[in-house]
């Protein structure tokens, strides 16, 4: 024992000449990666400023959208009153006997709107149930890519399927019906937007614990038990935030309702008749030989802003309605 003490034990002198060796490699042990951990700093910081200027861009591009809208609508409502605008019933801003009510677009609008809504939002959830508690893997691996593919589907198609397809059949159906109207287009406005409202309510739905649904199948419930009564009211904020994003689609959609519903401004709700929409009116003025800086010229932007601000109220309410129903779970 004694000499293995001996030989463990050092003099002062040794002991503070082994402690400075030990701090001194530790030292450099640290400055040896400085080099590398300021390489990382400075990408870190690349990545940082990247990333804060695609968000900048996004902000910037909708202000600058905001921005145009407002200084254009406020000259445009230097020659018509808000008043008149708001309230008139004709829209003739192209005809020698000049109106610039918004009301037949805002009707037309809200026809397709409705009937689009009709169409879309039961079938859309009605196919996500299927396909969230239904279909077994190897459907849904075929039957969600063919619905999404409606998605990709130009809409400059789907107007001309609305109109060389979808009016003659209504027309077996409604002998009267003319050759444009707001019917055909509001059904395929509809069928454009199923794949949006399917496939985020089928994510929705399917981000539901499974341990909610074991607990209800536990229970004795059937399918359809579970679907309505646990797992839809669960994922409920999802599957609104889905019917908001395909309305506000559907209020902006511009080539089915310029080649099917017809271009005439009439203060209806009849979705028999040949109707505009604020969209179609947009393209019509915008299309002609309307030149810049005249009242006509200037409609197009007090239509957007009216467009911009609908589909803003329209965008709040969803997010007030989807945080009134949001359910988190751990």
């Amino acid at each position: 024992m004694n000499g293995i003490e001996e030989t463990n034990s050092l003099p002062p002198e040794a002991n503070s000449l082994v402690n400075k060796d030990v701090a001194i490699d530790f030292a450099s042990a640290v400055s040896a990666p400085k080099s590398l951990f300021n390489w990382r700093d400075v990408k870190e910081r690349l990545i940082y400023y990247t990333l804060l200027g695609c968000v900048l861009i996004s902000v910037l591009t909708t202000i600058g959208i905001i921005v145009l809208l407002l200084s254009e609508s406020f000259s445009f409502f230097k020659e018509v009153p808000l008043r008149q605008f708001l309230t008139d019933t004709q829209w003739t801003p192209l005809s020698a006997d000049q109106h610039f009510g918004i009301m037949p677009l805002v009707a037309g609008t809200s026809i397709i709107l409705l009937g689009s809504s009709i169409v879309a939002l039961p079938v859309g959830l009605a196919s996500a149930i299927y396909l969230s508690m239904y279909a077994d893997q190897r459907v849904r691996k075929v039957v969600k890519p063919l619905l999404e593919v409606l998605a990709g589907i130009p809409t400059v198609v789907y107007g001309y399927f609305a109109l060389t397809f979808v009016t003659p059949i209504l027309k077996t159906f409604i002998p009267d019906l003319s050759i444009f109207n707001a019917l055909s287009a509001s059904i395929v406005v509809g069928i454009m937007i199923i794949p949006m409202v399917s496939s985020l309510s089928e994510d929705a739905l399917t981000s539901v614990p499974r341990s909610l649904k074991e607990a209800g199948f536990a229970l004795g419930a059937t399918h359809h038990e579970v679907a309505t009564k646990i797992v839809l009211p669960a994922g409920l904020s999802g599957v609104i935030a889905s019917f908001i994003l395909a309305i506000s689609r559907a209020i902006g959609e511009t080539m089915i309702v310029t080649l099917a519903a017809g271009s005439t401004p009439k203060l209806t709700l009849n979705p028999l008749e040949s109707i505009q929409t604020m969209t179609a009116s947009i393209v019509s003025i915008s299309i002609g030989d309307t030149p810049q800086g005249t009242i006509e010229y200037k409609t197009i932007f007090a239509v957007g802003m009216m467009l911009f601000i609908i589909t803003l109220l329209i965008n709040m309410i969803g997010q007030v309605i989807t945080r009134r129903f949001r359910e988190v779970y751990e």
